[in-house]
């Protein structure tokens, strides 16, 4: 979407100030909304979402410690490396080891089902930008539950990983094989980043479980469902690809929002949603409360003019918080979309644009680099 970036605020213009005044860095602002020009997005990420070294005192003070001295290993299929399997490199880990560690993987493909439980919090996975490697298994649903499908499954806080494939292998579901759901990724731990990872498979590609978390640079592409889960997540600048055709009902989201009272949902700002067919809704109601909303996001016409459906459930239309705010592309056509959904004001909107929806001052951190 082409245009005139935002004007400047009192609260941009005081960063700006206090940095050319004093040369200190100030500390991230969970305020600041994302603007509506793509191409100063990066800009407001740098301003935001310093380095460690100058973000100290308004970090979680574990994640502070975490990060004073963090380990490197690696795992190269080859042999070169400290490990040869990914698995082998987490074993290594203490539970309730308390520094960050980075483990550095190779290029190639692992085939390893694997999982990072709760005691193990602080883990990065990173890959090369150039060659990235790919973690993948073919579990289904059959085999383990459709969660626990997942081919990496994180259940401890603070994770991050960078330059990563995460896939399912699994075939895609029909009607003659049951049970054929299959995760490519489950993030049940919270405040855990993504940056420039390819999250591949079918139907329920990446469980969104629980916690808060951020997407940003990602790829994922799926059929039903294939981000779902209770999460509170911001994705910036993802593509969402959906893998259709002309005869097959497809759905981005699931989010699993049960009542009013849980503080959870999904924001996708200035993402892509692109693939084939014609027969998608951006949203079901899963769940009664589910809430997705769609900000300065390019949709091809692989959108289905309703765009949004109650799951069969009529009732819910009174209680799903289904949104979009200045979409754009052929299937953003707010004329047709389904009555229940909701076409947001610029006051309605600014939460979901800015890092104080995923409490980002307190824990996110740049795309860790080595």
């Amino acid at each position: 979407m082409s245009g005139k970036g935002s004007t400047p605020t009192a609260i941009h213009l005081a960063i700006l100030l206090a940095i050319f005044l004093t040369g200190h860095v100030v500390v991230s602002d969970d305020t600041m909304p994302i603007p509506a020009d793509a191409s100063a997005v990066r800009g407001w990420f740098s301003t935001n979402v310093r380095a460690f070294r100058t973000r100290k005192a308004t970090l979680d003070p574990e994640l502070v410690a975490a990060e004073a001295n963090p380990l490197v290993i690696t795992v190269r299929q080859d042999g070169t490396g400290n490990f040869k399997k990914i698995n082998d490199a987490i074993k290594s880990i203490p539970s309730g080891n308390t520094g960050r560690v980075i483990i550095r993987i190779g290029a190639g493909e692992y085939w390893e089902k694997i999982k990072i439980e709760q005691t193990k919090p602080f883990i990065t996975f990173y890959g090369s930008p150039n060659a990235m490697p790919t973690i993948t298994q073919s579990g289904t649903a059959l085999q383990y539950g459709t969660r626990d499908s997942a081919t990496v499954i994180v259940e401890s806080d603070y994770f991050v990983a960078a330059n990563i494939i995460f896939k399912n292998s699994a075939p895609r579901p029909d009607n003659i094989r049951k049970d054929g759901q299959a995760s490519a990724l489950r993030i049940s731990g919270t405040k855990s980043a993504f940056y420039k990872c390819k999250m591949l498979g079918f139907q329920d590609t990446l469980c969104d479980d629980n916690g808060v978390h951020f997407f940003r640079d990602c790829y994922i592409e799926g059929t039903v469902d294939f981000i779902f889960g209770g999460g509170k997540s911001l994705y910036l600048n993802t593509q969402l690809h959906v893998l259709g055709d002309k005869d097959v009902t497809t759905v981005i989201t699931a989010q699993a929002r049960d009542s009013v009272a849980e503080d959870v949902g999904y924001s996708f700002v200035h993402c892509h949603v692109t693939g084939t067919g014609k027969n998608t809704y951006l949203g079901r109601a899963w769940m009664p409360y589910p809430r997705v909303v769609f900000a300065y996001t390019s949709m091809t016409d692989v959108v289905l003019p309703v765009a949004w459906d109650e799951n069969s459930r009529p009732e819910r239309r009174q209680t799903v918080y289904f949104a979009e705010y200045k979409c754009n592309g052929a299937g953003a056509n707010m004329s047709g979309r389904a009555k229940f959904s909701r076409q947001l004001t610029d006051a309605q909107v600014r939460p979901y644009l800015t890092l104080g929806y995923i409490q980002g001052s307190k824990w996110l951190l740049p795309r860790p680099r080595l």
